[in-house]
This record gives C-alpha cells, sequence and structure tokens, in this order.
C-alpha cells in the first residue's frame, strides 16, 4: 500500500512515498536504540511544551551496508517516545534530495530530516550514521566553537537545506562534523563513520559550550 505525503503534520516538507508495512524482524535497532536512549536521557532528542510549537525534536539513522544509500532513521514525531520499537523506525530506500523526495517502508514515516541525512550519506561514503538533536547551549556558542553552520535565512526540510548541507559538506573538510542549522532553532547535526563516533563527536562539542557558558 503507498501513499504520497507532502507537508504531514506540518513537518514533513518533502514528497513521501511511503509503504506501511513491518520491517523485516532481521533489521537489528539495538545500537541505535542505546544511542537514541542516551540522547533523550540528556533531553537532546524529546518534546517541550514551551518550545518549537510543542512538536517532537530529534532523530537519528545508520546506513544498513557500506555503500548503500538505504538507511534506518527514527520515524516522524517520536521524539517524546522514551524506547523506540521496529514500528517507530522507518527505512529510507530511495532519497533525491534535488526533487525533494523519499521512497520509504515501514510503519512509521521517516523524520522530517531524512533528505538532510540522506545527503550527508550521499555525500561523505565513509559516513555511517547522522544524528539531529536541539542543543541550545551548543547552537548559541556554534561560532565561538568554530563549527560549521547552514545559513539563519533557510528552513529544515528543505531543498535549500540539503543544498547548504552539501554546500557546507563540500567546504568544511577540516572540521568536526557536527553543524549547526542557523535557521532550525537549536538544531545541530553530528556524523560518523559509527554511531558511537558521531555521538561522542556530538557530546564533545557539548562538552565545549558548557565550558564557554
Amino acid at each position: 500500500m503507498k501513499n504520497t505525503i507532502g507537508d504531514a503534520e506540518g513537518v514533513i516538507k518533502y514528497q513521501l512515498e511511503h509503504r506501511y508495512l513491518s520491517l523485516p524482524i532481521q533489521m537489528n535497532i539495538a545500537e541505535l536504540n542505546a544511542w537514541r536512549h542516551i540522547l533523550y536521557r540528556l533531553e537532546l532528542v524529546g518534546q517541550q511544551p514551551n518550545k518549537y510549537d510543542g512538536l517532537r525534536f530529534g532523530n537519528i539513522s545508520r546506513r544498513l551496508v557500506p555503500g548503500s544509500g538505504q538507511f534506518l532513521i527514527s520515524g516522524t514525531q517520536t521524539g517524546h517516545l522514551p524506547e523506540l520499537t521496529r514500528a517507530n523506525y522507518a527505512l529510507v530506500e530511495i532519497a533525491s534530495p534535488e526533487h525533494n523526495s523519499i521512497e520509504s517502508t515501514g510503519l512509521s514515516a521517516p523524520s522530517s530530516e531524512a533528505l538532510t541525512h540522506a545527503l550527508i550519506y550521499q555525500q561523505r561514503p565513509a559516513v555511517q550514521a547522522v544524528i539531529h538533536v536541539h542543543s541550545p547551549v551548543l547552537w548559541r556558542h556554534c561560532q565561538e566553537l568554530g563549527l560549521a553552520q547552514t545559513p539563519a535565512h533557510i528552513a529544515y526540510g528543505t531543498v535549500a537545506m540539503t543544498e547548504a548541507v552539501k554546500s557546507l559538506l563540500n567546504t568544511a573538510v577540516n572540521q568536526p562534523p557536527v553543524f549547526a542549522m542557523l535557521g532550525h532553532e537549536d538544531g545541530m547535526v553530528a556524523f560518523g563513520t559509527t554511531l558511537a563516533e558521531a555521538a561522542l563527536g556530538l557530546l564533545a562539542q557539548l562538552a565545549r559550550a558548557l565550558a564557554v557558558e
């Protein structure tokens, strides 16, 4: 069964062709869930009624096979859940940032930031994991820390954002694998060759930001 979604819940902004089917049981989500739980406990993923219009925030993904364009990503608006199950993930099978479109499968639709994840995987073949969180302190001090940033006038989940991320990845080759989305309040992205590398790189920059604060 296929559905085409444009602006679901006011969050997803890309064109989505999604098959609402259960993901295969052999798709192991244990490591994804372990790191995602840590991020939830640190309130880098979650929901705050007084911020972001009450929307849930944060997502995490990992490439299925090195060199493949397919990846597992936490579902849209799942940030408030303390623990995720296989039903809360989506498999992104085909992503086209230039056409603002995704084809995916799962009992949840992919996160609103799925195109940004896809673009990073396409541009950096060695990257196997991407994390998007909200961190006010890290976002405030990103310039002082020398972190790359997307422009403030570019909104999340848009073709313009993927183009900005592509430009950033092409120019910020010697900067840490963590960047700020200035047009997405408190939005930070980290990536790495493993989930641990992406998460620990993010936490290292958060520690630097707290020291500045």
